[in-house]
């Protein structure tokens, strides 16, 4: 379209508003900071994900490596695409980490047992966990085309409400944001539902720190 042919459309649009009443301001009286305990925030967080069917582990900073290693066991996972960044310390022995620099091709990430990273921040209200590509998070593909998403999450990184977390990503607007909220899974038009369509059919998320209770919870099906 020509600069011309674009500035006629947008005069004619201006025309046929000139006369519109004018729009009412959206309210913005709703909450912004979650004021809970972060005892109580963490375990919302919790409850949301295992409704979501995600598998969920609480652990020690200390015991992140071995929370990994368990996962990949549960799963029979023998070799995990990671980022560049990921910490060394994550990586689980007898399993092969294949970091994505030079970037992983489409075929060595479909063939690999799952993706390992780390997240933006996740917010407690909607079980959410956001990537925006920044540390430890990797390019979107790697947590969209392997088959299982294994994703540490830090107390220190989980939000009450969505507001806080609309904050964050307000602070970095030219990243790729990625939202997950479970594993991923559609529903046909007789609601059969489908997994692992749009993403990983198995999300499972090693929450690091914090006081909730740390047993290992797996979802109800």
């Amino acid at each position: 379209m020509s600069t011309d042919a674009k500035q006629a459309i947008l005069a004619r649009i201006r025309r046929a508003l000139a006369d519109a009443p004018a729009v009412a301001l959206a309210p913005r009286d709703y909450i912004h900071q979650d004021t809970r305990e972060r005892d109580e925030i963490l375990a919302e967080l919790v409850d949301r994900l295992r409704d979501y069917k995600a598998h969920v582990e609480q652990v020690e900073e200390a015991e992140a490596p071995a929370a990994v290693a368990r996962a990949c066991a549960q799963y029979g996972m023998r070799r995990l695409v990671a980022p560049a960044d990921i910490p060394h310390e994550w990586m689980p022995d007898g399993v092969e980490v294949l970091r994505d620099e030079p970037p992983l091709s489409n075929q060595q990430l479909d063939e690999s047992d799952g993706a390992l990273t780390g997240c933006s921040f996740a917010i407690a209200q909607t079980g959410t966990i956001v990537l925006d590509g920044g540390a430890m998070q990797g390019r979107r593909a790697l947590t969209l085309v392997p088959d299982r998403h294994l994703c540490i999450v830090r107390a220190e990184q989980v939000v009450g409400i969505v507001p806080e977390g609309v904050a964050l990503l307000a602070q970095r607007p030219k990243r790729p944001i990625t939202f997950i909220s479970g594993p991923s899974a559609t529903s046909d038009i007789e609601l059969s539902r489908v997994e692992g369509v749009h993403g990983p059919r198995t999300l499972h998320v090693v929450l690091v720190g914090g006081s909730v209770s740390r047993r290992t919870t797996t979802p109800q099906i």
